[in-house]
């Protein structure tokens, strides 16, 4: 199915403007977004590189050829997705070529693009628990001090939207809606007939991909998700350092 490039390039455009309003007008708002940066680059430069190494590791060599065998933020930022994560809330890196042909035979080319596949959404859930844990550390030792000081209440702020911004971008990933991971995640538990079906409308439903976006009712229905992940790590982080 084809896509005017020029529709979406404007329909980012737009939703890009409307960001930019708000922090314009909310002082807040502008803080949050300079402290979302390092989260940002964070999330995107793991995601991209989990699915780059474990696609290596599985035995194909595109992705080291291509240069994305490596934690650069630079080998893995696409300008207009990072712009969009940090303005409209979801965004993407550049993907990541891959050639299932590649693949070692242990296992069908099918298993091995699902778990290439879910190794980004898993890697930004593993640094969202990591940095909860980094988070709870520097509490535990620095106390309340660390918040007495500019740069102890940033570095704290900072972290908090490295937890939220892997859980969000992990979560969001896993929608099972093409072009995201979760659509070949769930491919190998499908039945042929569902999985032939799902094949046949991959057009339709990158559609529904675009329209859930555009609209915000993707962000409706995955932000209890996500608010119920983040207050099960907060949980467990105070639980683990008794704070």
């Amino acid at each position: 199915m084809y896509f005017d490039k020029r529709m979406i390039y404007a329909i980012i455009a737009i939703m890009v403007i409307w960001g930019i309003s708000k922090y314009l007008i909310d002082i807040n708002s502008l803080l949050g977004l300079l402290y979302s940066i390092p989260g940002v680059l964070i999330a995107i430069t793991f995601h991209e590189f989990a699915h780059a190494i474990v696609a290596y590791k599985l035995g194909d060599d595109t992705p080291r050829m291509e240069g994305r065998l490596s934690l650069n933020p630079l080998s893995h930022i696409d300008p207009i997705g990072f712009i969009m994560l940090l303005f409209a809330g979801f965004g993407w890196g550049k993907p990541v070529h891959v050639n299932p042909r590649n693949y070692n035979r242990d296992i069908t080319i099918e298993k091995a693009d699902a778990i290439v596949s879910i190794a980004g959404p898993a890697i930004n859930l593993i640094l969202a628990f990591i940095f909860t844990l980094i988070y709870f550390a520097i509490y535990k030792f620095a106390g309340t001090i660390i918040y007495t000081s500019t740069i102890g209440y940033i570095v704290m702020q900072m972290i908090m939207y490295i937890i939220t911004i892997n859980i969000g971008l992990g979560i969001f990933n896993l929608i099972p809606l093409p072009p995201l991971d979760g659509s070949k995640v769930i491919k190998p538990f499908l039945s042929y007939n569902l999985k032939t079906w799902f094949e046949n409308r991959e057009g339709i439903f990158y559609v529904i991909f675009i329209a859930l976006w555009i609209t915000g009712i993707a962000g409706i229905i995955i932000s209890p998700i996500i608010e119920f992940i983040f207050d099960q790590l907060i949980t467990l982080g105070a639980f683990i350092f008794r704070v």
